[in-house]
């Protein structure tokens, strides 16, 4: 079994009768761990999968395979890549990695000026993210809205968050700022500019100093 054999699209309403099946596997996937999530209803998923702001994966024999979803916060100025889950009989061919990479096409597509966060407690999750640009940062970086922190008090973790003033909990908070990751674009330009015309004067020295050694000769 390989990334071949899956189909990785966003969801819409047909998809809509996987969503228990989803939620239950995001509370048994979490008790697994030993690690809390923002429990979401079954009514709460298929949502998002007719405002066409998730991506789901399916076997090429229809079976469900994986899910993840989009939650905008701050009037859209922060969005989070949420409940990334791979069922266990699909496991270890790469799903995580490549739904990850599409809800975070997806997000950029519709939400091009918003910071993409995401609080995880997975090293997997961590390094995928940081393959697409984003960046450790302290929970002060993320959104301040008041509706994303009720949902971490269906967590295991909530009484560390609260006893800390949610500035820290057992969760990694990383960040994509597309503001940011333009000005390392736009240095990372400046300075092949400015190699790429500090080789044409080496270059012109060079091809002066021939002549000057042709002429000379």
């Amino acid at each position: 079994m390989t990334i071949q054999d899956f189909d990785i699209i966003v969801a819409s309403a047909q998809h809509a009768d996987f969503a228990t099946v989803i939620c239950d596997e995001m509370a048994e996937s979490a008790k697994a761990r030993g690690t809390g999530i923002a429990q979401r209803s079954p009514e709460y998923v298929a949502n998002k999968m007719l405002e066409g702001k998730a991506v789901i994966a399916l076997h090429k024999d229809g079976t469900w395979a994986g899910f993840c979803y989009i939650e905008t916060w701050s009037h859209g100025d922060f969005v989070a890549n949420s409940g990334l889950v791979v069922s266990p009989v699909f496991r270890k061919v790469g799903l995580a990695k490549a739904i990850k990479k599409e809800i975070f096409k997806l997000s950029r597509k519709k939400y091009p000026n918003a910071k993409i966060f995401g609080l995880t407690t997975g090293l997997a999750v961590m390094k995928i993210n940081s393959e697409l640009g984003y960046e450790p940062v302290t929970y002060s970086e993320l959104t301040q809205d008041e509706d994303f922190w009720k949902g971490c008090k269906s967590c295991v973790n909530y009484d560390i968050l609260m006893s800390k003033n949610r500035k820290n909990c057992m969760c990694t908070a990383m960040l994509f700022d597309p503001e940011e990751v333009q000005k390392q674009y736009e240095e990372k330009m400046k300075k092949i500019t400015h190699k790429a015309t500090l080789l044409e004067r080496i270059e012109a020295a060079i091809k002066r100093r021939m002549e000057k050694i042709v002429l000379l000769g």
